[in-house]
């Protein structure tokens, strides 16, 4: 059974790779990223405040979250209902990053993500997955990119998705308040696992990328 960890920060691409990579091994997929938002969704919709540990611990255990996947996209479901596009929403990432640094949360999200390393295998997608929640793992890659270039992608996925009126200089700044709270957090940083291989996609495509990492895998 392989474990694959793909680290890095928002927009490096990895939840695209670490989808494509998952389809075509036939693995299982954990986009912790995505675990955070959906817990951030639930208390934005739950009026909790953001900062009350017990409150988001005791949420967070209620949670039913699963992935489904192809080669075209991750669909995401909280108790059934799929809330994809939901938890991609600026606010609710920003509201993800802010609970992501509070300790008791993280550990109460811990287990339920070790759970998804099961046969035959198991795609990580997140910024912790080789330090923290699967240190074990055989394979691990920490994916980044420039500022400039995620905040690009970023305004290009909104404008895929229909919006209106976007600000990149505004994704720019929240881009580089949310690295520079991940990096900087007390608890899990974002940062690479010391034996992880480092890519920076500023300037390769996603298939470019996705050979790279396919190059070092001997499954």
């Amino acid at each position: 059974m392989a474990l694959i960890c793909i680290d890095g920060p928002s927009g490096a691409g990895k939840g695209t790779i670490a989808r494509l990579l998952a389809d075509k091994l036939g693995y299982a997929l954990l986009d912790s990223g995505a675990i955070y938002r959906i817990a951030a969704l639930a208390a934005l919709k739950h009026g909790c405040d953001l900062n009350d540990e017990a409150a988001l611990v005791s949420l967070a255990a209620a949670l039913d979250i699963e992935f489904k996947i192809d080669a075209q996209q991750t669909q995401t479901l909280l108790n059934g209902e799929d809330v994809s596009k939901a938890i991609r929403e600026e606010q609710t990432g920003m509201a993800a990053s802010t609970i992501a640094a509070l300790p008791a949360l993280r550990q109460a999200l811990l287990e339920r993500q070790r759970a998804f390393n099961r046969a035959p295998g198991l795609i990580a997608d997140g910024r912790d997955m080789g330090t923290v929640v699967f240190p074990e793992a055989e394979y691990k890659f920490f994916l980044t990119a420039s500022a400039e270039e995620r905040a690009r992608r970023r305004v290009l996925q909104l404008q895929q998705s229909g919006a209106n009126d976007i600000d990149q200089d505004k994704i720019l700044a929240d881009i580089k308040a949310r690295d520079d709270r991940d990096m900087n957090r007390a608890t899990a940083p974002l940062k690479p696992a010391a034996d992880a291989e480092l890519i920076d996609s500023t300037e390769l495509s996603i298939v470019q990328v996705l050979d790279v990492i396919t190059s070092k895998l001997t499954l």
